[in-house]
């Protein structure tokens, strides 16, 4: 599964089509992803409830957490794809893959912590395919023993507080005690993975890209290591926040930032060059399905064996609103080719379609956040 977040949205007159089912007219932004119709659904209508209208919204992102726009007592709950890693995470060397284009990370515990995102593709390409030398590796595994004899250390000196606390700091207590055998598990698993040499591509270690504001070759690497990530079954969970930026991306004929772009107030000109900027953000994420739906695993595309989920926590960044979210959902063995429209003024929550996509992943929920069933309308193939 991965998770995929464009932060300034997407124009919806140059996005969503008006017709629904599978008859719906193409519009300028699918038109970019036409060689894959069949392979994704357009979805309509969708929000999370209780997330109000603010770039805040990114933290309820992959949560649903209710107002993460009242920063104040606000606290997080688990993101879609750390509900994965707990289930599955131990299947692969990492239980998961949080990357962003901008420092900013989609993924979150479930004590509402960040989980760190790496912004650098070399250093993603190390962690995934370079082995160290010897001594690194033995260091390596030497830390991890080492970080299992302190979490014990300490749980036990915890422990010996039990009798002296209140109910509220017991209660408090069992989420840290929780949360130190979900990390000891955590560290288990990577000592024996540690041992293991990690899998070898032919690819080169990338060149970080320097400029801030490119948002199609920052994209483009991080789609290419995610590929890679999958088809080394390296993991099975990724996020990726791409770059939204108030710097000029270097696109032709754009001279305004993405932000101010995103921000147009219905000026033709800055909607004009919204579009360059976004459909050349589309074409990355079409190259990236290419790759996926080339690339061959028992039997079957990689793509049909990935459920890939774009998006934004905006629908309209030019006012900041939540509603109407722009989606696509691709592959992961569903049956597409459809534009599945809902109503904007009352629509399931998007944690619907959230629970979906985890079922798809074998894993057998029947909620997640805000969540009140799965997404009607969207299929399993037979």
């Amino acid at each position: 599964m991965v998770c995929i977040c464009t932060p300034l949205g997407l124009h919806a007159p140059h996005f969503l089509p008006t017709k629904a089912g599978r008859e719906y007219e193409s519009t300028p932004y699918l038109d970019v992803l036409r060689d894959f119709r069949e392979d994704f659904t357009v979805v309509s209508g969708l929000s999370h409830p209780e997330v109000g209208s603010s770039h805040d919204s990114i933290f309820s992102f992959l949560t649903a957490a209710p107002h993460p726009e009242q920063r104040a007592g606000f606290r997080n709950s688990i993101s879609v794809d750390q509900f994965a890693a707990e289930r599955i995470g131990g299947q692969t060397r990492f239980a998961s893959l949080p990357l962003s284009c901008e420092g900013f990370s989609l993924s979150w515990t479930r004590t509402g912590a960040l989980v760190p995102s790496d912004s650098f593709p070399s250093s993603v390409f190390a962690r995934l395919f370079l082995d160290g030398r010897p001594d690194e590796v033995q260091a390596q595994a030497r830390k991890l023993r080492d970080g299992r004899s302190i979490l014990d250390a300490v749980g036990g000196q915890a422990k010996s507080l039990t009798h002296d606390l209140g109910a509220g700091d017991r209660e408090k207590l069992d989420e840290y005690f929780t949360s130190v055998r979900e990390l000891e598990q955590r560290l288990s698993v990577n000592e024996e993975w540690a041992k293991k040499p990690k899998p070898k591509v032919d690819a080169k270690q990338p060149q970080n890209i320097t400029n801030a504001a490119d948002v199609v070759g920052r994209a483009r690497l991080m789609f290419d290591l995610i590929h890679l990530a999958l088809q080394t079954d390296s993991t099975r969970l990724v996020t990726l926040m791409l770059l939204g930026t108030s710097l000029v991306p270097p696109v032709p004929g754009v001279s305004l930032g993405h932000h101010d772009l995103s921000h147009h107030g219905q000026d033709p000109g800055k909607i004009d060059q919204l579009k360059a900027v976004e459909i050349e953000k589309l074409k990355t994420f079409r190259d990236f399905l290419a790759k996926l739906k080339e690339t061959k695993e028992e039997g079957e595309s990689l793509l049909d064996r990935t459920t890939v989920f774009f998006s934004s926590n905006l629908g309209n960044a030019s006012n900041h609103s939540t509603r109407n979210l722009p989606v696509i959902l691709a592959g992961g063995g569903f049956r597409h080719g459809q534009h599945l429209a809902f109503d904007p003024a009352s629509p399931p929550p998007l944690s619907n379609l959230y629970v979906s996509m985890l079922q798809r992943l074998g894993i057998e929920t029947d909620k997640f956040g805000s969540s009140t069933g799965t997404l009607t309308g969207l299929e399993a193939k037979g």
